[in-house]
């Protein structure tokens, strides 16, 4: 299982960019999908979630201005970020949770990072 996310790069101060992250690799069923962030120096850090069923999770840094989305048939999950700021700025990570394969079964996995710029 492979995850491939794409979308990031440099942006002004209240401008938008939208990531996706496909997982591939003969999947069977996903749990939760989701993005986070890091900075360099510090933890990883939830940005938002979301469940097979559509159920949402958001961190209150972002909440009112990103939109996490997923299309279950293309094992897609996007991120919709509107009014971006300099603290926006990081590497972001995909992620997908309970993910069952013809390899495998329950496990986690997270894509490779891409990174976002928010220039002031």
């Amino acid at each position: 299982v492979q995850l491939q996310a794409s979308g990031g790069g440099l942006v002004q101060a209240g401008g938008s960019l939208r990531l996706s992250c496909a997982a591939s690799g003969s999947i069977f069923r996903i749990g939760a999908m989701g993005w986070y962030r890091q900075t360099p120096g510090k933890q990883r850090e939830l940005v938002a979630t979301i469940t097979s069923g559509g159920i949402t999770n958001y961190a209150d840094s972002v909440k009112g201005r990103f939109t996490i989305s997923r299309d279950n048939a293309k094992n897609t999950v996007y991120l919709q970020m509107n009014s971006l700021k300099p603290e926006d700025t990081a590497v972001y990570y995909c992620n997908a949770d309970q993910v069952y394969s013809a390899r495998s079964g329950g496990y986690e996995y997270w894509g490779q990072g891409t990174q976002v710029t928010v220039s002031s």
